[in-house]
């Protein structure tokens, strides 16, 4: 080709390498159809946490706890078959029905997820029969629950009013006192704590149990036995299991407890006060004179 064509034939540059998109910009156009949605949810997640901080900031103890159990029931009614189809109580002999129905608060047709089993077993352990509860709540519906009631131990007599206790002196009934089958009597101010040991030591001196009637508790700090004879058995302060110990003793050699006393002291321990049933005072003998003067009246 001529020199003079070749020089004005200028020479046209060349075309720009194709730029290769970075790895993130084609994971991102991959993902952009589900990122809208999920960005859709954050935003609604946001709102709603920006809700409840404006409630927890008014009132953190009570409105914030009932705006989410508000929003769980409405949605286990939104949600077919989350609806409590059956209550099932385990372990409750004594504790009245209707106490438990109450402190439940739950009946079949409710919103499983709208029933807090937190505080229905807070409320079960408050009735003076059950000492622990368990309560759970299943998806299929049922609502279960397991009691552990207190075990009633005696009766117990104060300023004339009877009531079921238990071992460690909770009382729980005041009706159906014959209900229960036979209990131990206990008597007085503060019998109702301290008895159990007491009625745990007559257990290794069964001559003395059985023919004992009552614990009567004496100024809330030493016990009397009151047997069914209606002899009072006054025992020390303190020292009741050697007193219980020395009176079954007697019992076995001399058949104490089998005589007409009226009080059998063991409160010294160097000796033992008795004090016998008076025998009613006899009659004077009718003199003559007296005799003839209600003959000539009569």
């Amino acid at each position: 080709m001529p020199r003079k064509l070749q020089a004005g034939i200028r020479a046209r540059p060349a075309p720009p390498e194709p730029v290769r998109p970075s790895a993130l910009r084609l994971w991102l156009r991959r993902k952009r159809p589900m990122l809208r949605p999920a960005a859709k949810a954050g935003a609604v997640l946001a709102l709603c946490g920006v809700a409840a901080l404006g409630v927890a900031q008014l009132d953190p103890a009570s409105r914030f706890s009932a705006a989410v159990e508000g929003a769980t029931a409405s949605l286990g009614e939104r949600v077919s078959g989350l609806v409590v189809s059956a209550v099932r109580v385990e372990g409750a002999r004594n504790t009245p029905a209707g106490q438990l129905r109450q402190a439940l608060a739950v009946r079949v047709g409710d919103s499983v997820l709208g029933f807090s089993p937190d505080r229905a077993r807070e409320r079960l352990e408050a009735i003076p029969w059950i000492e622990e509860a368990e309560v759970q709540r299943h998806l299929s519906g049922l609502v279960l629950v397991r009691v552990k009631e207190r075990q009633p131990f005696a009766i117990w007599q104060n300023n004339g009013r009877f009531a079921i206790v238990d071992r460690e002196g909770r009382t729980v009934a005041t009706d159906r006192l014959d209900a229960f089958g036979p209990l131990p009597l206990i008597v007085g101010a503060g019998a109702e704590k301290g008895a159990a040991p007491l009625y745990d030591l007559l257990g290794d001196a069964p001559d003395v149990k059985a023919r004992t009637q009552a614990l009567v508790r004496i100024g809330e700090r030493r016990w009397n036995l009151r047997l069914h004879s209606g002899t009072d058995v006054l025992l020390p302060e303190g020292h009741e299991e050697a007193a219980i110990q020395r009176l079954a003793e007697l019992q076995r050699q001399n058949q104490l407890l089998d005589r007409p006393m009226q009080v059998v002291d063991l409160r010294l321990p160097d000796r033992m006060v008795l004090r016998p049933i008076a025998s009613p005072a006899a009659e004077p003998a009718a003199t003559p004179a007296a005799a003839r003067a209600r003959g000539r009246n009569g």
